[in-house]
């Protein structure tokens, strides 16, 4: 069994707990990453929707509030390749939506709404030095992640098996986030490619372990101090969670969003790629329920929320979620409604009296 104080991951991170936040692009800004960098844990904020005045902003806020290490987290994806063909399937697919609510077919927006980490991303991490830096979907060109370390960042990546474990470790990362199945959003995946084959954490955990040389974070249906000590019983160094911090009124989440997660249930989530294009998690809802939950013909990452968004947004308007990306993992109903800060001090403290039993 690993062990809490001596932990490798709070020792890379420069942390008090080995507790990371998860970077939930559009659920969160700087307040979430604040408080809990406040309690002894590692404080995210996700850049892959934000431009680089953005980011310089939460990084400015964070750094006026609280003195500790921070994490920068980056999409590694693919430039999608446009296919018409695919696209007008898919506009064809929502047609019958888009006149039961009334909305103009050409509203639809341009573009994905996510950026991958690229030379403008790269010196934005050199001028603001973040103590770590996280990536999804694998890692930058080899080029880009030397500068990353050069300025000084601990890198992280997410892996879904041991294969993408390995890689990642082989092309210079210092930890590796496990990330099962049962977490919520976007799935790491990189090398592989089928999500039914997808590995539940607690069987992914051990043997990431036994793979890398690296410390390992345990993520995915990690709700509570339960969670945590299971996780440190199966080698892993640290944990990160994220649904669970979406309960916390620091979270953005839309009131809608909010609502769902309280109803949530142990059998109320599924993977799914009609909103992004790639597969990841959330409370399913009726978008998901008649488009898949996984489609064929959804365009590829991140271009099929792209013809989604006006729906969106007129449903949202009336009081519906159904076309609204509600992300949890299958812990969901784990969730309690606390400040996040207080929540990651209870977390640690019941963590730590469970593991000293």
């Amino acid at each position: 069994m690993s062990d809490w104080d001596g932990s490798a991951v709070a020792r890379l991170l420069g942390t008090a707990h080995p507790l990371i936040q998860a970077p939930m692009a559009g659920a969160q800004d700087a307040a979430l990453a604040i408080a809990v960098a406040r309690a002894g844990g590692l404080g995210s904020l996700p850049c892959a929707m934000l431009d680089a005045v953005q980011v310089e902003a939460q990084v400015d806020a964070f750094r006026a509030a609280v003195h500790a290490p921070l994490n920068l987290n980056f999409f590694c994806h693919p430039e999608p390749s446009r296919d018409p063909t695919r696209e007008a399937a898919w506009m064809e697919r929502l047609r019958p939506w888009y006149r039961e609510w009334g909305v103009d077919a050409d509203a639809a927006v341009s573009g994905g709404g996510r950026r991958a980490f690229d030379a403008e991303a790269c010196a934005l991490v050199e001028r603001l030095r973040p103590e770590v830096v996280s990536f999804h979907f694998g890692l930058p060109e080899p080029r880009l992640l030397e500068r990353v370390r050069a300025a000084g960042a601990r890198v992280l990546g997410s892996a879904t098996t041991v294969a993408e474990a390995r890689w990642l470790v082989a092309h210079g990362c210092d930890a590796v986030i496990a990330q099962g199945s049962e977490a919520g959003g976007h799935r790491g995946m990189f090398l592989a490619t089928d999500p039914a084959a997808q590995v539940g954490t607690f069987a992914l955990v051990p043997q990431v372990v036994d793979a890398v040389d690296v410390p390992v974070v345990a993520a995915g249906g990690i709700g509570d101090a339960r969670g945590i000590a299971a996780a440190f019983a199966l080698g892993a160094d640290g944990v990160q969670l994220g649904t669970a911090y979406l309960f916390c009124p620091e979270a953005t989440i839309a009131p809608l969003h909010r609502a769902a997660l309280r109803r949530a249930d142990d059998a109320g989530t599924a993977l799914t790629n009609v909103f992004s294009g790639r597969p990841a998690r959330g409370l399913i809802n009726r978008a998901m329920r008649e488009l898949g939950p996984l489609s064929a013909i959804a365009p590829e990452f991140p271009l099929a929320g792209t013809a989604l968004a006006p729906l969106r947004a007129k449903a949202e308007a009336a009081g519906s979620a159904d076309f609204q990306p509600l992300w949890a993992g299958q812990a969901a109903a784990l969730g309690r409604e606390e400040s996040a800060e207080a929540l990651t001090r209870c977390l640690a403290a019941e963590a730590q009296a469970r593991l000293a039993r």
